[in-house]
């Protein structure tokens, strides 16, 4: 298999009396593939990045389809960065940020706005910067990522301030770049989140590499697949259950969680559902599902932080288009614009892809 991104030895510089946040860690991504770079916060994901990107001293060196970053020609048409906050002034306009890159990239100013198109922010073209809520700032970084249509995404936690909508668009966003034959790179702390969209799975704890798995190995392995149960009598189901797996010696864990819903570990769905037919329990939901590192804590909704006023979010815009791959074009790219422009997060692509 043909990898993209070879990452060897990299090791961030020891802080006083403190181990180095990313240890010695290697590891390959692929063309065609999406590669999920997982870990708790603190883990080191994002110094993994910075290191891979020449944005942070240290040691290793990383290789993007044979060459490092600083020996490649045109670096923003080989990788586009999510890395951090959209850099900018805020009095300047959406479609004002693009065309200033755009001039930097060498690229034609028409380009802004097919990346508008994009990830779907035409509506908000002429909006202030600072009027951006989280998650539209990232997709306008997407959108600065991808005037060059690069081969190569590398984006540091995607999915950060998106709603679960926008977050379904993203991974086919992603799902969609690696089937063109592009390779994605992505960081995230939900374990979940890496099984269902990447193809592989490489972990870090305390910056050190402690897995790299492809998707279904890892899902196997390291998440725990229960049975989730939503029902009006499920403190009685889940008595059932218990009592079954106790007179049938079989390792079942039951989880009541907030109101009506189980999860049931160490069981299946039609174990599940002819208990509940057999002793006729009404159930409104009966799924296995994989993703869960432990059992999910009591919660209840709380209605969001209040945002500032004037700033807009997913609910300003229009439906989001449906994820493709953007066109590529030429582009110059200015080193710092390429280590710079971020990749928001929901990005959809509609333009063909052409060769570069």
């Amino acid at each position: 298999m043909l990898w993209v991104i070879q990452a060897i030895g990299l090791t961030s510089n020891p802080r006083k009396d403190l181990p180095p946040v990313v240890d010695d860690v290697s590891f390959e991504a692929h063309a065609g593939r999406v590669t999920a770079l997982l870990g708790t916060p603190g883990a080191g994901k994002t110094t993994a990045l910075r290191l891979m990107l020449e944005l942070q001293q240290g040691r290793g060196i990383t290789y993007f389809r044979g060459r490092p970053l600083h020996r490649i020609a045109h670096p923003s048409r080989e990788v586009g960065v999510l890395l951090g906050d959209v850099p900018g002034h805020p009095a300047r306009t959406v479609r004002g940020q693009l065309r200033m890159l755009c001039a930097a990239a060498g690229v034609p100013v028409r380009r802004a706005d097919e990346v508008l198109e994009v990830v779907g922010l035409v509506s908000l073209r002429d909006e202030r910067l600072s009027t951006l809520s989280r998650g539209m700032d990232r997709r306008l970084g997407l959108a600065c990522a991808l005037l060059a249509d690069p081969h190569t995404l590398v984006l540091d936690a995607p999915a950060d301030g998106l709603s679960a909508r926008e977050g379904r668009w993203l991974h086919g966003l992603l799902r969609a770049h690696a089937t063109q034959g592009g390779t994605v790179l992505f960081t995230t702390d939900d374990p979940r989140e890496a099984a269902q969209t990447a193809d592989q799975v490489v972990t870090l704890e305390a910056g050190r590499l402690v897995a790299d798995q492809e998707a279904a190995d890892f899902a196997r392995t390291r998440l725990r697949p229960r049975v989730a149960v939503r029902s009006p009598h499920a403190a009685r189901l889940g008595a059932l259950l218990a009592k079954e797996a106790r007179t049938g010696q079989r390792s079942v864990e039951i989880v009541r969680e907030d109101g009506n819903r189980l999860s049931v570990y160490g069981s299946t769905c039609a174990d599940v559902g002819e208990t509940a037919f057999r002793h006729g329990i009404l159930v409104h939901q009966l799924a296995d599902e994989t993703g869960d590192m432990g059992a999910a804590p009591d919660t209840q909704p709380t209605a969001p932080p209040p945002r500032p006023a004037g700033s807009l979010e997913s609910e300003d815009l229009s439906p989001l288009p449906p994820p493709s791959v953007s066109a590529r074009r030429p582009v110059r790219c200015v080193r710092c614009a390429t280590s710079c422009a971020a990749l928001p997060e929901s990005a959809p692509a509609t333009s063909p892809r052409l060769p570069c």
